[in-house]
């Protein structure tokens, strides 16, 4: 069986386990922020597609400190031999 393209408010909020709530996403439905939905009557379905781009949209990307990298450094110093 197939997964379904759409997911209902409860399974959006499963899927982020519970940080946000029901509350929440109608609030942003409301100012159009958000992921991007599909009402059906009157019930928001939420494209799975959809969710997976806001959430890559929402990445935060990360670096390396510069203190680890100065620590890196300083191992492999230590650890070449000196003559």
């Amino acid at each position: 069986m197939s997964s379904p393209a759409y997911l209902t408010i409860d399974e959006v909020v499963e899927r982020y386990r519970g940080q946000i709530s029901q509350g929440t996403f109608r609030n942003w439905r409301s100012l159009r922020i958000g992921p991007s939905f599909i009402k059906i009557g009157k019930v928001p379905l939420y494209p799975i597609e959809e969710l997976d781009r806001w959430d890559r949209s929402n990445l935060v990307v990360c670096r390396r400190s510069r203190t680890f990298q100065m620590n890196e450094s300083a191992i492999a110093n230590a650890a070449a031999p000196s003559f």
